[in-house]
C-alpha cells in the first residue's frame, strides 16, 4: 500500500519528493503511539483518495489524552470535486470516536482552514506565532510550573521522541538550551534553523552539545503565563510570512472541550512543518 501512497501523493504533490515509501513507513507504521488512522476510496484497483491522521498522546486541559493529528491527505486529479476528502474525514472521525480517541488537531493554511471549519466542524483555536531568535525560547526555566501552566502539550516519551527526531524526511538533533533540552533542524534556508523545546517526560543524556550557530525559527505558541520578556526572540510580520498557519481543533467524546489559547505549547516537532 505505501508504494500506491506514493504514486498518489507525487501525482497530487510533484514537489513534495519527501513523500516516499521510506518516510511513509516510519509515519504510518512506526509510531509508538500507533499507527495511522485513516480511510481510501478506490475506483476498481485504483486509488481515488487518501486521508489519515496521526495517533498522538498528549495532556488536554490537564489530563492525559489520546488525540489525532490531522496530516496526510489526497485526491487524484480525476476525482477531485466529488467530496471525497470529506466523507474520508467523516468516517475517519466516527470511526477514531469509537475507538476511544478524544479528539483531533491539525494546523492548517489559510486557504484550508474554512473547509475543516465550515465542513468538519473544527474549531479554529489560533493563528501559530512565527518567532525568530537566538539561545532558547523566551519562556522560563522552571518546567514543572510549565507542566502545570500548558493545559494542551504533547507527551514526549523517550520511545516517541525518539521516534520524531529521525524522520526520514529532516531528523532532528537535540541540543541543550538554558536548563531545558531543545531539538533543531534544517529550515533549508542558510543559517536558519528550526527550533523546538518539548516538555520531556523521562530524563535524557546529560552530556548534549551546544547549540548551532544560527538563528532560530519556532512556529508555535507559549503559555501565556511562562513568557519572559527576552529580547533575544522577535515575532515575524505577516507580511513576510508565505501563509499563516491556524491550530484547529474537533472534540470525538463528549465532555471534551478545546485548550484555552493562552495555555497552550506546541511547536514544530508537534506537526510536520519541518
Amino acid at each position: 500500500m505505501l508504494v500506491k501512497y506514493e504514486a498518489l501523493f507525487a501525482e497530487c504533490f510533484p514537489g513534495a519528493t519527501h513523500l516516499n515509501t521510506a518516510y511513509l513507513a516510519w509515519l504510518y507504521r512506526d509510531n509508538p503511539a500507533g499507527t495511522v488512522v485513516g480511510f481510501d476510496a478506490w475506483e476498481g484497483d485504483v486509488l481515488a483518495a487518501h486521508y489519515v491522521c496521526v495517533p498522538v498522546d498528549a495532556v488536554l486541559n490537564g489530563n492525559p489524552a489520546r488525540l489525532l493529528l490531522s496530516l496526510n491527505t489526497a485526491t487524484a486529479p480525476a476525482f477531485q470535486g466529488k467530496g471525497l476528502f470529506t466523507r474520508l474525514a467523516d468516517a475517519t472521525y466516527q470511526y477514531a470516536a469509537s475507538r476511544g480517541f478524544d479528539a483531533v488537531y491539525g494546523v492548517a493554511n489559510a486557504n484550508s482552514t474554512p473547509g475543516f471549519i465550515r465542513k468538519l466542524g473544527f474549531d479554529l483555536l489560533t493563528p501559530l506565532d512565527a518567532k525568530v531568535g537566538v539561545g532558547h525560547l523566551p519562556m522560563v526555566d522552571d518546567t514543572d510550573n510549565l507542566q502545570r501552566q500548558a493545559l494542551f502539550h504533547r507527551l514526549w516519551r523517550r520511545d516517541a521522541l525518539s521516534w520524531r527526531l529521525g524522520s526520514p524526511a529532516r531528523p532532528y538533533q537535540l541540543v541543550r538550551a538554558g536548563q531545558r533540552i531543545a531539538a533543531w533542524t534544517t529550515t533549508g534556508r542558510a543559517g536558519i534553523a528550526a527550533w523546538a523545546e518539548p516538555i520531556l517526560e523521562e530524563s535524557l543524556p546529560e552530556n548534549l552539545p551546544s547549540p548551532p550557530m544560527r538563528i532560530h525559527l519556532q512556529l508555535g505558541l507559549i503559555p501565556e503565563a511562562m513568557k519572559t520578556k527576552g529580547v533575544r526572540w522577535f515575532n515575524i510580520p505577516d507580511r513576510f510570512r508565505a501563509s499563516p498557519l491556524n491550530l484547529i481543533f474537533k472534540p470525538l467524546q463528549s465532555g471534551v472541550s478545546a485548550p484555552p489559547r493562552d495555555a497552550i505549547l506546541f511547536g514544530q516537532l508537534d506537526f510536520d512543518a519541518f
